[in-house]
């Protein structure tokens, strides 16, 4: 029997932990965090073992150990990229370079862990008015794309536009649409030293967008292919 993939989701866990966001309660009562998690395991059974973790927890739940065994990590974060201690952010990156994968998330483009692999701003043109956005599958043939439908319609959605400040990506999987007319490179993966990068952008807090049965197998599919095929 294959050994089960350790996947930690790691959520800053801010708008949901304090009583200003109501929207954002609503949508995720247990955290962000919960429900990537529950789709996950829901998805792929026992071909992952998931857990979470927090700004809050100690080390931001991101020890040294719980890293190291750590096959995917999942990375949100909007408001309190600032938070997370240059530490803790030299470990995640080396390991990735080691072999882990990472999977980052809407906002956390602007995460210090994502600037660090990328080597750029990663800045990007954002408007949040509840625009539809539709998810265009570019790369049909690659195993994230795989049972995902052409396009993912979402409904409600922060707008990211282009240009957006990354390298040229390795492999671009999904271009993004919106109701203003604004494109996004919305799917993209890169290979850091020995691991696998993948940036998918669909998921605001303001929005349920993770409960979206096509966001939640995206992440499942981007999980399965950033497992390290090598002991790191």
């Amino acid at each position: 029997m294959r050994t089960p993939i350790r996947v930690l989701v790691w959520n800053e866990n801010v708008h949901e932990s304090v009583l200003r966001d109501p929207a954002v309660l609503q949508h995720y009562p247990d955290g962000i965090h919960s429900v990537i998690g529950d789709g996950l395991t829901r998805l792929l059974g026992e071909q992952v073992v998931v857990s979470t973790a927090t700004l809050a927890d100690h080390e931001h739940g991101l020890d040294e150990q719980r890293v190291e065994h750590t096959d995917v990590l999942l990375w949100w974060g909007h408001e309190a990229h600032d938070d997370v201690a240059d530490v803790v952010v030299e470990r995640v990156v080396r390991h990735v370079r080691a072999g882990m994968g990472i999977l980052v998330l809407h906002s956390g483009h602007y995460s210090k862990v994502f600037k660090q692999l990328m080597g750029s701003t990663c800045s990007l043109q954002w408007r949040n008015d509840g625009e539809q956005e539709l998810v265009w599958t570019v790369a049909p043939e690659h195993p994230i794309a795989a049972g995902v439908p052409h396009p993912i319609e979402i409904p409600e959605q922060e707008m990211y536009g282009e240009y957006f400040d990354v390298p040229p990506p390795q492999e671009t999987i999904f271009l993004s649409t919106f109701s203003g007319g604004e494109v996004f490179r919305s799917g993209v993966t890169y290979t850091r030293g020995r691991g696998k990068v993948f940036y998918f952008s669909p998921g605001d807090q303001d929005y349920p967008v993770y409960h979206h049965p096509d966001v939640q197998r995206v992440l499942a599919n981007a999980v399965r292919w950033a497992t390290p095929t090598d002991p790191r």
